[in-house]
């Protein structure tokens, strides 16, 4: 047998339209949250954004300070920092002609990279002091502004 569906619209009195119980949203409505979703993300997105990129860049510099501070614990053993060439490895894997190395002086077996997955440069003696920690920032060269700055030990 052929059956005849009730339409979703249906006319009730004086030109009144009801909606069927089944009915979705319509074109109108569903342009209107989605223009009203992309006004909010278009407001608070570039803001939420910049937090990140702040936070990459404290993260950097609190890395930066555990290194520093791993260091202090070598020179404190050793007697001296280490050298460019022996490089921040020197606190996590012990380097020949070193006699009181007591590392591993960090919690990891290799040394950590900057929040922007570059390593970390590492200088002794340094310009201003006995050793440099440098990031390089977003862009991995030197100089820079914003989140492409270098950020280094003091």
């Amino acid at each position: 047998m052929l059956q005849i569906s009730q339409p979703k619209w249906r006319k009730t009195g004086a030109n009144k339209t009801k909606r069927d119980k089944r009915g979705g949203f319509t074109l109108v409505e569903l342009l209107v949250v989605l223009v009203i979703l992309s006004l909010i993300l278009g407001l608070v997105g570039p803001r939420v954004l910049s937090y990140l990129s702040d936070a990459r860049s404290k993260s950097a510099g609190l890395q930066i300070e555990a290194l520093a501070s791993a260091l202090d614990l070598f020179y404190l053993d050793t007697g001296r920092y280490p050298t460019s060439a022996e490089g921040l490895g020197a606190l996590v894997a012990k380097v020949p002609n070193v006699d009181r190395w007591n590392g591993p002086y960090l919690n990891q077996t290799t040394v950590p990279v900057d929040p922007w997955g570059n390593p970390y440069e590492y200088r002794s003696p340094g310009d201003s002091g006995p050793y440099e920690i440098i990031s390089l920032g977003s862009d991995g060269r030197k100089g820079g502004s914003g989140d492409a700055a270098d950020i280094q030990n003091k």
